[in-house]
């Protein structure tokens, strides 16, 4: 690999993540679809599966989402020194700005104009997670069934606005029944298949 295609790898890197750290307003959440649009549909350091996978194991382990999707893109592109990177440049452009304007802090909490760009930017952040979201349902469905789907749905609603239970722990729990879902879907079948050759 040349010299020029391994700087050109850092760029990327570099950019990507200075980009979805700036643009990122809201939070850990709103940040997530701009970090898939740069690895998955920009890059395409890796498809829409493995970034669910890697977003779900992201959601269960402690710290903010999107540092630890920085840190993993990055180390799964050009190592510990890529996985540095990443997060340095995700994390350095708001730090800086931030540092610089805190001594605006206290009129610009109060500004029409911030306050009237946080409003502006809401629906866009929301459709945004409503397209990502729409995809992995669909990627779901294709995988798991519409009936599994509802079901999963459903069950994930009551965890965590009924009961509620802590993110970190339904995702654990989805997390440990996929890694048996297909060992359990062949079993049944095979059961099925058993007792309809048993049938006279």
């Amino acid at each position: 690999m040349s010299k020029l295609t391994v700087d050109s790898q850092y760029a990327q890197l570099a950019w990507s993540m200075s980009k979805t750290g700036v643009l990122g307003y809201g939070g850990g959440p709103s940040v997530i679809p701009l970090i898939r649009h740069e690895a998955v549909i920009k890059y395409k350091w890796m498809d829409d599966d493995e970034f669910g996978e890697i977003l779900a194991i992201a959601n269960a382990l402690p710290g903010p989402i999107a540092t630890k999707m920085a840190a993993y893109l990055g180390y799964r592109q050009k190592g510990v020194l890529g996985s540095i990177v990443a997060v340095l440049t995700h994390i350095l452009p708001s730090a800086i700005a931030m540092i610089c304007l805190l001594s605006f802090v206290e009129y610009l909490s109060n500004s029409a104009v911030i306050q009237g760009m946080i409003v502006a930017v809401m629906p866009v952040i929301s459709v945004m997670l409503g397209v990502m979201a729409y995809e992995f349902v669909k990627r779901a469905y294709k995988g798991l069934g519409k009936i599994m789907v509802v079901v999963f749905c459903a069950i994930s609603f009551v965890m965590l606005q009924l009961i509620p239970l802590h993110p970190a722990i339904v995702i654990v729990l989805f997390l440990a029944y996929g890694a048996v879902h297909f060992k359990l879907v062949d079993r049944i079948k095979a059961k099925n298949k058993n007792n309809k050759g048993e049938t006279p």
